[in-house]
């Protein structure tokens, strides 16, 4: 059903500039006239598909010379790029792509989309086979990158028209290229520390670096204490009332630790959103993670134990904001908000072993874009295993497949990628201001829950709509992470 929440609007736009090159054989030009006016049109056609997926494209013309691809590299590498097509418009040698191939540090993705569907054999001819060659020369790119010390690419093969598997293909890698360019651009902050005992949390920051590009910003929980005083009574009203329009705040149900909304709550909700974008501002972050209780009755601790409202308002926004300082949960955060498909701050819940599935949430930020209707507010009378009180952010993430994604790390500390695909059943969810989604996943609840914690996950992951793990796989491959792949529910 339609979500009734209106869509809060980005804080960034999506973006990536994607390089475009076509490659052909220089001996062709001379022997078939107009041949190589048909490359360059073809060319140009899938520079349109790729500019159509919402991405800056930058074309480097045709290669078809060692020479030409050796001129084409530097070009290339001084261009910024975050990931680049290569449009195998006719036959070429493995010398046009080679030095690309070995010396590029972004993902290659090869292209081979011929105009017909088939050839008309009763007029074929050999001008007509080299317009349609485009897999020829394949063979021979993917095991020269065998050759530089690199993974075969990938290979997008089919039609230059009317064909929706090879579009929704150039699609999905243009959404890749959007999450590797925000990934190395990223500054996530961080301040406070890992709830002590917590000792999956603990991240080596610098191996966030090395493994994503991101920079992490060290800030201090201080920092707020002034945009909180800053805040204007008309900046708090405008936000209460931006709260109100987005929330429903309804009685309170089954637990004892809940009660309507209360005006105090609400105001001290709002002022703590208020002073967080700022902060934000401030510090030019992309993401935040953090976790801090600070001096009992102290302002500090009250701003930082209520900013649950506003964590959620920026996360719908496009800026995860992770408690319990799990800055690995960010970036897996920030990957599935850049594919479009939300990721929500989880964890697991109680599991049903009647109805056969396992409730999936949190206390702490959420993902309003993808909530199913309306969400709660509710004031909590205490923050559980937490300091602090006031409000808290109730729902469940829209029904229909989902995919959760939580960044682990190794025994030799890699980080390890581990994904799963499942379902968000209707169903009632617990009164309790904390979001839960009734999971289920194949091929039971029970084996499901035994092979996910096998593989070595954060206990916390990123929850998303749709079933994308195949494309967080290809991430993870074009970042060199291993991925554990627990349920996938299509091929």
């Amino acid at each position: 059903m339609p979500n009734p929440l209106p869509l809060i609007a980005r804080r960034k736009p999506l973006t990536a500039r994607v390089g475009l090159f076509g490659v052909g054989h220089a001996t062709y030009w001379g022997q078939f006239e107009g041949l190589l006016a048909e490359m360059h049109a073809k060319l140009a056609r899938l520079e349109q598909k790729v500019e159509a997926c919402g991405v800056e494209v930058v074309n480097f013309g045709l290669v078809d010379t060692a020479k030409a691809a050796y001129a084409a590299r530097d070009r290339m590498k001084a261009a910024g790029l975050d990931l680049v097509f290569c449009d195998m418009v006719t036959y070429a040698t493995s010398a046009t792509f080679a030095i690309l191939m070995r010396d590029l540090d972004v993902p290659v993705v090869l292209v081979a989309l011929q105009p017909l569907k088939a050839m008309d054999y009763s007029v074929a001819s050999t001008y007509m086979q080299l317009c349609n060659d485009d897999f020829c020369s394949v063979p021979e790119f993917t095991g020269v990158a065998i050759r530089m010390g690199k993974k075969p690419p990938p290979v997008i093969l089919g039609t230059l028209d009317d064909d929706a598997e090879a579009e929704a293909e150039i699609a999905e890698w243009c959404g890749i290229a959007r999450v590797l360019h925000d990934l190395k651009r990223a500054r996530i902050g961080h301040f406070g520390h890992p709830i002590e005992h917590m000792l999956d949390m603990q991240t080596d920051q610098a191996a966030l670096t090395g493994a994503f590009g991101c920079h992490i910003v060290q800030t201090e929980a201080e920092d707020l204490l002034s945009h909180w005083q800053a805040a204007s009574e008309g900046d708090v009203e405008a936000k209460q009332r931006e709260v109100l329009d987005i929330f429903e705040t309804p009685d309170p149900g089954s637990d004892p630790l809940t009660t309507k909304l209360t005006a105090g709550d609400l105001y001290t909700a709002a002022r703590a959103a208020v002073a967080l974008e700022r902060f934000v501002d401030e510090h030019e972050l992309d993401g935040l993670a953090y976790y801090y209780e600070g001096e009992p009755e102290s302002l500090t601790r009250k701003i930082v134990t209520n900013l649950i409202v506003g964590n959620s308002l920026l996360t719908a926004a496009g800026f995860p904001m992770c408690g319990e300082s799990d800055l690995k949960t960010c970036v897996a955060m920030l990957m599935e908000d850049r594919l479009d498909i939300g990721g929500s701050f989880a964890e697991f819940h109680p599991v049903d072993f009647r109805e056969g599935f396992v409730l999936v949430g949190h206390d702490g930020p959420h993902h309003l874009n993808i909530a199913e209707g309306r969400p709660a507010l509710r004031s909590l009378l205490k923050y559980h295993g937490k300091q602090g009180a006031g409000a808290s952010v109730e729902f469940k993430i829209r029904e229909g497949p989902i995919t959760m994604l939580s960044l682990g790390v190794t025994y030799g500390g890699r980080f390890k990628f581990v994904v799963a695909e499942g379902q968000s059943v209707r169903g009632p969810i617990p009164p309790t201001g904390n979001t839960n989604t009734r999971g289920f996943f194949r091929p039971d609840v029970r084996t499901f829950l035994k092979r996910w914690v096998a593989e070595g996950p954060t206990h916390h992951f990123a929850l998303g709509t749709g079933h994308r793990a195949g494309t967080i796989g290809k991430i993870a491959s074009a970042l060199g992470i291993e991925c554990a792949t627990v349920v996938k529910e299509r091929d």
